[in-house]
Formats: C-alpha cells, sequence, structure tokens
C-alpha cells in the first residue's frame, strides 16, 4: 500500500517564477479515501487550495491561489509520489496553468522540522 500523505507537510526544493511557489511555500497535505486535498501559503502565494484524486502513486488535481496583489490563478496538475531513501515523501509535479499561459514541472518534499 503506498504512503499515505495525511497529515505532511511538503515544500518545493527550488523557486519557480515570480508570482508563484518557492521554497517558502508550504503545503499541508489530507488524504482520504482516494481523495487528496492541501491548503498552502507562503512566499508569493497568500492563499491556497488544491483538491483532487489518488490512484496508486499518481496524484490528479486542480490547484487555486491568491497572490498577494489580490490576482487569482487556477492550474491542473499530475504528480508521481516518491519515497526518498531517508523515507520522506517527494512528489515529481507536471503542472499547467489554466487561468493563464504556462507550464511546467517541479518538486516538492516533505519538511521534517
Amino acid at each position: 500500500m503506498p504512503r499515505s500523505l495525511d497529515g505532511l507537510v511538503l515544500a518545493p526544493v527550488a523557486d519557480q517564477a515570480p508570482g508563484q511557489v518557492g521554497t517558502r511555500t508550504r503545503f499541508a497535505y489530507h488524504e482520504k479515501g482516494g481523495e487528496i486535498w492541501a491548503e498552502y501559503a507562503g512566499g508569493d502565494v497568500v492563499r491556497g487550495h488544491l483538491v483532487g484524486t489518488r490512484s496508486g502513486d499518481r496524484l490528479d488535481f486542480r490547484y487555486v491561489q491568491l497572490g498577494p496583489d489580490g490576482t487569482t490563478s487556477s492550474g491542473h496538475c499530475v504528480s508521481t509520489v516518491v519515497e526518498l531513501p531517508d523515507g520522506r515523501v517527494r512528489l515529481e509535479e507536471t503542472w499547467q496553468w489554466e487561468s493563464q499561459s504556462g507550464s511546467g514541472t517541479s518538486v516538492v518534499e516533505q519538511v521534517t522540522e
């Protein structure tokens, strides 16, 4: 059985473009019965939410976030859950904005501090 994301806090390993998630952003994940959701904030994100599904080690979710200038943005992301040698969780993500142009990849890892 794949490791649950419920209760885990994850953070990006690198900054994205300005106005997006970065190393100061924290994601608080929840998981129950194939559903996943998270709240996130920090850096250039005042508040964000994601919601979607998990099948095995694959996550498929939509996200929406509020920037410090009051603008909102939304998009779609597919992630692969990877367990690191030290037991922490990594998500390898491929995302695409739906509210604006742009797409990319990112990596977030479990924060243990």
